[in-house]
């Protein structure tokens, strides 16, 4: 892909000095109205957007965007208030608003600052800041070009959902009362494309798209659009199949949501609050023997690499499954004080999870499934995080003899996520880069599908 990447007239660095000297200033702030402990976050935001659809510009959109957020806290009284406004007097009325909250709350044993010991003192950068100097005229040109490239693609393809082009940059500080003060900028950049191929009653609708943190690390604009059309292409004409159990493949830009369920449950929230079918399952066996899920915080270019989590604590390389077991949960300082725990660096989630294969590519895979379910699409939001009960709409393709025979939709596929897990029989090595659960595809040996009655 053809880019221009902004490097001489980066400001970035003046520009977090600034946040950083905001944040420094608020915290003297908070201690000089007497809170025991503050915390300061404050973030700046650019981006461009612009859509088309059917050859012609619909959207362009530039932002920019900030904000500081405070909190303080009185003992184990907690305040906090924001505001996007930089000038003096709107800054002392931010303290004073959080100071005044705090007095008016009751005490929470949970509350405050993370450990100081925990603090994060290695505050290295991952290769993640990477601006695109691209002009709104340029952005448009790579859109029209990857919805014509689609639309070119097969006659079939009559109908657009548009095709669109972001990129974006942050740069964040958070600053604490145990003299932590943490750095971070980073970028994002996507290209997307929606098609729709046949017509009425038979019209199916499918895209395709890429994220990466550098604009040279995107899929080129017009590959994206042929793979929006063969993926819209390829579910026409669809049919059910017969209700029953069967094994299940799920593609890797679906696979992930089955990790990400397995995160949501072992977070610290849903389990303090005991709204998890995972209480009390750390050190249990969740997974086959050979299934292992690593925490990778230091990835280069990694979608979610940091030094430290929101709180400032310190990131890891850690486990979280290993030989099929969980080896621990996803905690900030707040859920861990009330798990009697520690926290382990996942304020605001978790960085880079890797997902170990044990099989090959997808073809590979569909070849030792010989029979089954191909799922691409997942429709809904038919997943209890309580109880485990997993039941979602769902769209993909029939597999006979290993290889794909027809494309199917309008089915359920349900089962409980313990069992799930338990039932996952390989991995592939087909990782879809766009999230930071790196995952293949996910094969469980068996659920059951709802189809033709």
């Amino acid at each position: 892909m053809n880019t221009t990447i902004a490097s001489v007239n980066d400001d970035s660095q003046a520009r977090l000095d600034r946040l950083a000297d905001i944040a420094q200033r608020l915290l003297d702030r908070c201690r000089a109205r007497g809170a025991s402990q503050a915390e300061v976050s404050s973030s700046e935001e650019t981006g461009l957007t612009v859509n088309v659809r059917m050859g012609e510009v619909e959207t362009v959109e530039a932002t920019r965007d900030r904000g500081i957020a405070v909190t303080v806290y009185f003992g184990q009284c907690k305040g906090s208030a924001s505001t996007a406004d930089l000038r003096e007097d709107s800054l002392d009325a931010t303290v004073e608003q959080a100071c005044a909250i705090a007095r008016h709350t009751e005490d929470d044993a949970a509350a405050g600052l993370a450990d100081r010991e925990l603090m994060a003192t290695d505050l290295r950068e991952f290769d993640g800041w990477h601006p695109w100097a691209i002009e709104a005229d340029h952005a448009i040109d790579l859109a029209l070009a990857c919805e014509t490239a689609g639309r070119d693609v097969d006659r079939r393809v009559e109908n657009s959902d548009g095709a669109s082009l972001g990129s974006g940059s942050s740069l964040s500080v958070y600053a604490n009362s145990h003299g932590f003060l943490g750095r971070e900028r980073s970028t994002s950049h996507s290209i997307g494309c929606a098609l729709i191929a046949g017509r009425g009653d038979a019209m199916q609708r499918d895209g395709w798209y890429s994220y990466a943190l550098a604009a040279e690390d995107l899929e080129a604009a017009t590959a994206i659009g042929r793979r929006a059309a063969e993926r819209a292409v390829s579910r026409l004409a669809p049919r059910q199949v017969p209700t029953g159990e069967y094994p299940v493949v799920f593609a890797a830009e679906v696979a992930r949501s089955l990790i990400g369920h397995l995160i949501g449950a072992v977070s610290g929230g849903a389990l303090y609050r005991k709204a998890s079918f995972l209480v009390d399952s750390a050190g249990t066996q969740l997974f086959p023997e050979w299934f292992a899920i690593d925490e990778l915080p230091f990835l280069r270019r990694g979608l979610r690499s940091s030094a430290f989590d929101a709180e400032g604590v310190a990131t890891r390389e850690a486990p979280l499954v290993s030989a099929g077991v969980l080896q621990r949960y996803v905690l900030g300082s707040y859920s861990a004080r009330k798990l009697g725990l520690r926290s382990t660096g996942n304020a605001g989630g978790v960085h880079n999870l890797q997902v170990a294969a044990n099989a090959g590519d997808l073809d590979a895979m569909l070849r030792g499934m010989g029979r089954g379910l191909l799922v691409t699409e997942l429709m809904g939001q038919g997943v209890n995080t309580v109880t485990g009960d997993y039941s979602r709409g769902a769209a993909g393709f029939w597999i006979e003899d290993g290889a794909i025979a027809f494309p199917v939709d309008g089915i359920t596929i349900a089962g409980n996520l313990r069992g799930m897990f338990g039932a996952i029989e390989a991995v592939g090595t087909d990782i879809d880069p766009r999230s930071h659960i790196r995952t293949g595809s996910i094969l469980v040996g068996r659920m059951t599908v709802a189809g033709e009655s």
